[in-house]
């Protein structure tokens, strides 16, 4: 069953909405004309009303309890989220991807980005002028942070309150169409972020339903997502829709699911399998496999494991110990979380087991965490060095151009890229991009932008020596956020650039390094606890590489036992804005200490 309106053509509109404790519920047309139609309850507790005269364009509310509010299941608001919701005719949209075939997941590089700061412009058409480039560079999926109507302008998407609504600010429906279209036509696959965890706190109508939330769990932002209480049903169906209305209305290849460790779901079925379940019967409908990729914090490989052995049948998922694992080797930071971290032994365990605790006591949890993933394929986690949790809920928005120096973001790079799992860069770090990402809102209620101030500085108190956390509500808070595009092609920026573009080019060239597969790859320290050497083989294809994090250069003895070995990528080289290299060309059958330059990886190929 379809929810929301449902344009039928013929200027008929099939309007529904699931409200199973209202006694009396309409449909108010406020535009072009004005007219209240009673709605008729079916014995689920679903409300429909077929209405003829109704144009594509057309201006709705829902109307009980004696008031107007937006449709849960709005596909757009174009007055923002107080505002009448509109009926959309999805098929007037000429879409030019029917020979659109996808990217396997085990071969995507994927690139985030915030519709509102990557360009100046910050809508969705302007986006379109910078596939070519990312192509260029070796992207080819781009992953968009939430567009799901929130309120205001400026947001990072996590405050949305119309799941189904596309921003208005950022160009609404056919806005993100055109991106779409836009990037299949160039080979661009899209990844969209989407919020099944909690709703934003302004213009959130579906709390006034009384069956969308449940007082059972407690999340970060208040009362759960009610998955597995009474009246759940409705609630699962809701959400399990909204996953294929992306996929089918917007051809969007994949969805990114936001932090599934708060949805709280105790049945026997959980939602999460329940969603993987409709997005294969899809993928089988449309001859083609669309993905579910999920952020959690539970080091559980049950999300990926098939349904067949007892999992949720989710495609993939973020291995945020890879990133915290390598963000306090570079920056030698050990406050909140990355207390946990710091060892190269640790980031080695990453390499190989995805996750650094699989049942092992976590000192900042103050308990044992996770589960040994050994059974999942790699091309099922997805490793960063940055993404904008990490760099915007920094009280400064640092990126690791603000933390490390030129080679330090090199080997954070390599480190990422020679990995055998799915890449995310987070928008501008391919050039070293100097702004921060800030968090920023819009809201419109005094009290809540009151409270937001208020919880920032809180959150921040321990950091009062490096200043007041920048206003979120303010204009220039966000202005500051908006990528410096031009800086791309200057002096060690463009370095940079062509440093990641050289090691996306030896991701898909090298099989070695191509085939995501960790059981042929061996990492471990050596010769001192800074350097970290990487194999990697696949048939015929062998690679060594070596990343030194040691701030001082650093003699390694290397035993190689077969052939003559090819220098591919080495970032000390001046080439790479590094200070020149004291590593061989070539190296053959030998036993011989070499040295390695400061914060540099080199990589040979046999």
């Amino acid at each position: 069953m379809h929810i929301g309106s449902q344009y039928l053509g013929d200027r008929t509109c099939k309007f529904t909405l699931w409200a199973p404790l209202k006694d009396e519920v309409a449909v108010h047309l406020v535009a072009p004309e004005d007219k209240i139609i009673p709605m008729t309850r079916d014995e689920w507790g679903y409300w429909q009303a077929t209405v003829k005269g109704v144009e594509s364009g057309s201006l709705y509310f829902y109307q009980y309890d004696g008031e107007d509010r937006g449709d849960p299941a709005s596909h757009c608001q174009p007055q923002g989220v107080h505002g009448p919701s509109e009926v959309v005719d999805h098929n007037t949209f000429n879409w030019n991807d029917h020979q659109w075939q996808g990217i396997p997941l085990e071969s995507m590089v994927v690139y985030e980005l915030h519709v509102g700061t990557f360009t100046d412009e910050g809508t969705f058409e302007a986006v379109i002028p910078r596939i070519s480039q990312l192509r260029e560079l070796g992207v080819n999926a781009i992953e968009i942070m939430p567009v799901a109507q929130f309120p205001g302008e400026r947001n990072w998407g996590y405050d949305g309150v119309f799941p189904y609504g596309v921003q208005n600010s950022y160009g609404g429906v056919d806005g993100l169409k055109q991106l779409v279209n836009a990037c299949h036509q160039q080979g661009m696959a899209v990844i969209l972020d989407v919020v099944y965890n909690h709703l934003g706190p302004e213009g959130n109508y579906l709390w006034g339903i009384g069956t969308y939330f449940t007082d059972k769990y407690k999340t970060p932002w208040g009362s759960a997502i009610n998955y597995d209480s009474a009246y759940s049903d409705g609630v699962r169906h809701y959400f399990v829709e909204n996953v294929l209305y992306w996929l089918e209305k917007y051809h969007i290849d994949a969805l990114r699911l936001d932090a599934v460790h708060a949805i709280y779901d105790f049945g026997a079925k959980h939602i999460l399998e329940e969603m993987a379940e409709a997005v294969t019967a899809f993928s089988q409908k449309q001859g083609r496999k669309y993905y579910l990729i999920a952020e959690s914090d539970l080091n559980d490989p049950r999300i990926i494991r098939p349904i067949s052995k007892g999992g949720y049948g989710i495609d993939a998922q973020w291995s945020d110990d890879f990133h915290h694992g390598l963000h306090t080797l570079i920056t030698g930071e050990k406050q909140g979380y990355y207390e946990d971290f710091g060892s190269l032994e640790q980031l080695a365990k990453a390499y190989t087991n995805s996750f650094v605790y699989g049942w092992n006591y976590s000192p900042h949890r103050q308990r044992y965490h996770g589960k040994d993933a050994g059974d999942c394929h790699s091309s099922q986690f997805v490793v960063c060095c940055q993404n904008h949790d990490q760099v915007g809920n920094r009280m400064l928005g640092d990126r690791l151009s603000h933390l490390v120096d030129f080679e330090g973001q090199k080997l954070a790079a390599a480190a990422v890229l020679l990995s055998p799992y799915i890449p995310m860069l987070f928008m501008g770090e391919e050039y070293g991009e100097t702004a921060p990402f800030l968090y920023f809102v819009s809201h419109s209620d005094p009290g809540l932008i009151a409270a937001v101030r208020q919880g920032r500085k809180e959150e921040f108190a321990a950091f009062h020596d490096q200043g007041e956390a920048p206003d979120p509500q303010a204009v220039e808070t966000f202005g500051k956020s908006r990528l410096n595009w031009e800086l791309r092609d200057q002096g060690k920026h463009r370095q940079m650039w062509l440093f990641y573009q050289k090691l996306l080019q030896m991701r898909r060239e090298i099989p070695a390094l191509s085939n995501l597969d960790r059981n042929n790859l061996q990492a471990k320290v050596v010769d001192s606890e800074k350097v970290l050497q990487l194999q990697r083989k696949h048939k015929d294809s062998q690679v060594i590489c070596w990343l030194n994090f040691d701030s001082q250069a650093v003699k390694i003895t290397v035993n190689l036992t077969s052939g003559t070995w090819n220098k591919v990528i080495d970032s000390a080289e001046t080439t790479w804005g590094g200070s020149g290299s004291q590593m061989p060309q070539k190296l053959s059958v030998t036993s011989e200490q070499l040295i390695i330059n400061p914060h540099s990886v080199v990589v040979y190929a046999n």
